[in-house]
């Protein structure tokens, strides 16, 4: 992975991408990054976590 992002980032560096596609880019790690912090700060809540059977299926 790490590969390919270097890759991506040589392109960008010499091609440019839009002012819009930047500003996309730069919403969607904010985003991540905002519900990194939620879940940092809130924790992730218990009806969220799926209950595992012995044989490995979720329950209903």
């Amino acid at each position: 992975m790490w590969l390919r992002a270097l890759l991506r980032m040589a392109l960008w560096a010499r091609n440019p991408p839009s002012e819009s596609r930047v500003k996309f880019v730069l919403a969607v790690i904010a985003v991540c990054l905002a519900l990194f912090a939620l879940e940092r700060f809130f924790g992730w809540p218990d009806w969220l976590t799926p209950e595992f059977t012995p044989n490995g299926r979720i329950r209903p």
